[in-house]
């Protein structure tokens, strides 16, 4: 489970951020393809399939919430000391990645896609929110960090252009009109992920039991009564309260929140507005989408420009390109020309470089909140911040 003095190599930051391939291209595949799938062959009304996508996401929100706290605190029972507080869900979570097959299903009810869409959303907030934590678990160092966290978000750009890529490269070879190329795409994905979630458990570890978690664990055995049960179920709510106090995470919560938010508006409207304003093919939305492969060179600019410029200065460039990009889609929209296509993959490549970036930074500024917070608390609470952050998301 733990490991004393082991090093952050660059094959073990690898295997660490395999995960982010599920955690980037699972929802980029889900926000590009999921509604018009839904939409276009299952039959669902609009109103249907976002409602499946809006209930999901308050449920995860929910499940977010106490994942955190539990596996903060998982270490007091058999199977958190045996294989970790947190990697034990990467364990358990790695088969249950196939569940990501079914969304993809043909000819079955709104009630059926709405469970098994419930049950993938937890079952990736089960996985996402303890993997999160690990560089923490894993170095205190911040050149080692880095190095996993560009590992990780050069992983996360793979997984997006592969997200991005497969499906119209399936589509264009079963047919447009072919509702088992979305299902080839979901058993492809689902097999992917699962594998990766596996490695990342394989190569992972954690810090070691310390006398105070020790002492803790002792301390739980005792019973409680219902009352008490009572309070320390209250009491959960103020931790997950308390992380706002921490100034510099209730900055980086907000610039996170309201940037994913608009970047996934982005990728669930996309093919959309390429089909059905721009009068382009769903396979030339997939290839727009698909030119994330510029975000892994990108990806590895970015790790070197973070420790030179900060992320400040990430941000503002971030930003104002993709800002640029979206005025440069609307300028094609109103004025298309002979040329609109090429337009269109030039604008999308330099899209794909600003959001890559965008990306890049906050992940990579987290793994040091929890830092501060230890200044201020003497508690280590990864899991509390993770879980806050995959809420807000």
């Amino acid at each position: 489970m733990t490991r004393k003095n082991r090093k952050v190599t660059i094959p073990v930051s690898i295997g660490y951020g395999l995960t982010d391939i599920m955690g980037g291209g699972a929802f980029t595949v889900i926000g590009a393809w999921l509604l018009f799938f839904y939409t276009t062959f299952v039959g669902l009304s609009p109103i249907e399939a976002a409602s499946i996508v809006a209930i999901a996401r308050i449920v995860d929100a929910i499940v977010s919430l106490f994942m955190g706290s539990f596996t903060d605190h998982f270490y007091k029972n058999y199977l958190g000391k045996k294989f970790g507080r947190r990697r034990f869900f990467l364990l358990i979570g790695a088969p249950l990645m196939l569940v990501y097959t079914l969304l993809w299903l043909n000819g079955m009810n709104y009630w059926f896609y709405l469970a098994v869409y419930l049950a993938f959303e937890i079952i990736a907030a089960m996985v996402l929110i303890p993997w999160e934590t690990l560089p923490s678990e894993m170095t205190k160092d911040f050149n080692s960090r880095t190095k996993l966290s560009t590992c990780r978000m050069f992983l996360s750009a793979s997984g997006t252009f592969l997200a991005t890529f497969i499906p119209g490269l399936l589509i264009g070879a079963l047919g447009e009109n072919n509702a088992d190329a979305y299902l080839v795409n979901g058993v492809v994905f689902a097999v992917m992920f699962m594998v990766c979630v596996f490695i990342s458990w394989k190569v992972t570890w954690e810090r070691e039991l310390t006398p105070e978690m020790l002492a803790e664990m002792e301390k739980e055995r005792k019973s409680t009564t219902a009352a008490e049960k009572l309070v320390a179920f209250g009491n959960l709510f103020k931790e997950y309260a308390s992380t706002l106090k921490v100034r510099a995470f209730r900055k980086h919560l907000a610039i996170y929140l309201f940037s994913f938010t608009a970047k996934d508006v982005y990728n669930t409207v996309f093919v959309f507005f390429c089909v059905y304003c721009l009068n382009v093919s769903s396979s030339l939305a997939g290839t727009l989408l698909s030119m994330s492969i510029v975000g892994l060179p990108v990806t590895l600019a970015a790790g070197v420009a973070i420790i030179k410029y900060g992320p400040s200065r990430l941000y503002v460039f971030a930003y104002s390109l993709m800002l640029l990009c979206l005025g440069g889609f609307f300028l094609v929209y109103q004025f298309p020309t002979d040329n609109k296509v090429m337009l269109l993959v030039i604008i999308a490549g330099i899209y794909q470089v600003g959001r890559c970036v965008l990306e890049f930074t906050p992940w990579n500024v987290f793994p040091f909140i929890p830092d501060i917070d230890e200044m201020i608390t003497r508690q280590r609470r990864e899991g509390l911040f993770a879980a806050v952050m995959t809420f807000s998301a």
